[in-house]
């Protein structure tokens, strides 16, 4: 009597395919069940991946990888599927799979098709198909990008849900959601005072309760640049609880995360400097130091925060950053703003870049036309885009710098000594860039400022 085959029944099914007739999980499931016990074949197991596209990665068609799992166990002598595109329709994948299938003696098999594929132009068919399936996958996924990147580019929503919190959807476009929008408003405007997610999320607790936020929801504010009224391409998308300035200012600092014990109190310059050698953020700690008197002195330094290479030890004490920063800032500051007067003044008036373009435009058309030579056209052509790029440079002005002048005003310096050590922090995340450390000498170079965009 012949040994009975052992066979494993495979379903799959993309999202976009759940409710198209005959491609369901449980119609091929019935359908390749009946073929087995009408054949005689021992189904071992159902193996099914729902929601998954045969043209992504393997990698992510978790109940495939159990059954290849399976076959190397030598468990399974054969595959049963509906059709072609329901096992593979990526041929590197395909081919990956068919090894360990040889190699453990395992072939699968269509119901509804005719492949061979244990000979040579058998696999020379299915490779063949495989690509034609390849081929329509790409283009249909590139037809639905582009569908998709034009309601982007026109505002609207791209999915039938709204995800972010403090917005619904109306008419196909995003709205402030006027039931939360206050305590948004509210999370941006504490958060620009300590530039701190997690004492946001806390003053949001306390002064909210059970009608807070959930801390992945307050987290979602300060990394989605829709709240910034953006969504890739489009600078449009919808109505800002944000600036673009803002929303820029919260990925620089999100860039370095200190986390500080509760009893401690926040290092000042923490994410502002810059390691002059990786370009990492040097990264605060406190050191102890023994006294002669018994007692213990603890100083706060900055260093590298890149772990596995200190570049040669070099730190710097706080207190020194700030006694530079509070010598310097409003010389520097000064010398910036008489640089830019200078500058403006002295600028030569550029011209409309639409005018210099259709100039441009005619040059080209006199050159087509064979009415002015090579060398002419080469040379109005270099004066002409010359022109253009000089006209489409944004020149700095004293509006820029509007919000520092008022920050290092009148009797700046002793209002910051009266500061807490968190609305120091603050103070300098909202008026300084970064920090630069020589690399050599280990001491401050300089810093920048954050300009206002106008």
């Amino acid at each position: 009597m012949e040994k009975l085959k052992r066979c494993a029944i495979y379903i799959r099914v993309s999202t976009e395919e759940q409710h198209i007739n005959g491609l369901s999980l449980p119609a091929q499931k019935k359908v390749l069940t009946e073929y087995a016990e009408q054949n005689g074949y021992l189904i071992v197991d159902c193996y099914a991946d729902e929601g998954i596209s045969a043209r992504k990665s393997m990698k992510y068609r978790k109940d495939l990888l159990r059954l290849l799992e399976d076959v190397k166990k030598d468990k399974i002598d054969m595959i049963l599927v509906t059709k072609l595109d329901r096992w593979f329709r990526n041929i590197k994948d395909y081919n990956i799979t068919e090894e360990i299938l040889q190699a453990h003696h395992c072939y699968w098999k269509t119901i509804f098709e005719n492949y061979d594929s244990s000979t040579a132009n058998g696999q020379m068919v299915i490779n063949i198909m495989l690509s034609v399936n390849q081929a329509e996958c790409d283009r249909t996924s590139e037809r639905i990008k582009a569908v998709l990147d034009y309601k982007r580019s026109i505002g609207e929503v791209t999915s039938g849900r709204c995800a972010c919190y403090g917005y619904k959807v109306v008419n196909n476009r995003l709205v402030k959601d006027e039931k939360v929008s206050h305590i948004i408003d509210d999370a941006y405007q504490h958060y620009f005072t300590c530039y701190s997610i997690r004492n946001t999320v806390k003053y949001l607790n306390e002064k909210y309760g059970d009608s807070a936020p959930s801390v992945n929801k307050i987290d979602r504010l300060f990394k989605n640049e829709t709240y910034a009224g953006r969504d890739k391409d489009n600078l449009n998308y919808c109505e800002p609880y944000i600036t673009a300035d803002q929303y820029k200012r919260i990925q620089q600092i999100a860039v370095s995360k200190t986390n500080i014990p509760g009893k401690y109190e926040p290092y000042i310059f923490s994410s502002l400097i810059k390691c002059p050698v990786c370009g990492n953020n040097f990264t605060g700690y406190r050191k102890k130091q023994k006294l002669k008197n018994g007692g213990e002195s603890i100083y706060i330094k900055y260093r590298c925060g890149n772990k596995f290479n200190r570049h040669g030890g070099a730190s710097l004490l706080e207190y020194k950053i700030e006694e530079y920063m509070l010598t310097h800032v409003s010389s520097r500051l000064d010398h910036e703003i008489a640089e830019i007067e200078f500058k403006n003044q002295n600028l030569p008036k550029t011209g409309n870049p639409d005018a210099v373009k259709k100039e441009m435009d005619r040059l080209n058309i006199l050159f087509q036309k064979g009415r002015i030579t090579e060398a002419y056209y080469d040379e109005q052509y270099e004066i002409l885009d010359k022109a253009l790029k000089e006209a489409n440079t944004k020149q700095l002005t004293i509006d820029n710098y509007r919000d520092l002048i008022d920050a290092f005003s009148g009797d700046w310096q002793e209002l910051y000594y009266n500061l807490d050590k968190a609305h120091k922090q603050a103070f300098w995340k909202s008026t300084i860039k970064d920090i630069q450390i020589d690399p050599v000498t280990h001491k401050i170079t300089g810093f920048n400022f954050i300009t206002k965009l106008v």
